[in-house]
């Protein structure tokens, strides 16, 4: 690759602009030589937008996040960022919380009640920067994440949308009502509602 000229960066990925397209016009790169993250749903998506680009559509590579799955028993899924990618992207306050498939009817009617859905979200906005999950069917479930955090959908957007019962897809919801407080099938945390002094002296 260096023989014919192309750029390659430190660690030997390709080095190519939004469309995909390498230092050399006609040459573009995709997959696991374009870089991370290294997965095969993310090659597809490039080799699609390279496709559409030699056709001659304005297309570039904008994608929010690509979704991790790990299809281990239970199943591991991930889409956005961590608590602590947050944090290095300036999101110092944030709204987590944690639901529990062992609250969901389906998952207890399967008998697959271990794991849960995890929940991150700006605390000024409610936007969604993350989600993680371990539990059943994690890999079908992290697609309504994905689909969240590239919209910039907030917290309530998932919350008040009605999901079908019962289903492990209701997990998504009730963990969006955890992170608001409000979730119905558990516990919630105590919701801050700290008083002024004055007020706490009346």
């Amino acid at each position: 690759l260096k023989q014919i000229g192309l750029n390659i960066d430190d660690r030997g990925f390709v080095k190519e602009d939004a469309q995909m397209r390498t230092n050399i016009p006609h040459i573009f790169a995709i997959g696991d030589i374009a870089g991370q993250p290294m997965l095969a749903h993310k090659a597809s998506h490039e080799g699609v937008l390279v496709a559409e680009v030699m056709a001659g559509h304005n297309r570039v590579y904008d994608a929010k996040t690509v979704p991790a799955v790990i299809f281990t028993h239970p199943e591991i899924a991930s889409a956005g960022w961590t608590e602590e990618e947050c944090k290095a992207q300036g999101y110092s306050d944030l709204k987590v919380s944690k639901f529990p498939f062992a609250a969901n009817g389906r998952a207890v009617s399967l008998m697959e009640t271990d794991g849960f859905v995890k929940m991150i979200a700006d605390s000024k906005t409610h936007r969604l920067l993350g989600v993680h999950i371990c539990g059943p069917e994690a890999s079908n479930l992290i697609s309504e994440a994905v689909l969240a955090i590239e919209m910039g959908a907030r917290l309530e957007d998932l919350a008040l949308s009605i999901h079908p019962h019962p289903t492990l897809g209701e997990t998504m919801m009730e963990a969006a009502e955890a992170t608001l407080g409000h979730a119905i099938h558990m516990i919630n945390k105590p919701v801050s509602n700290k008083k002024s002094s004055a007020q706490a002296r009346v």
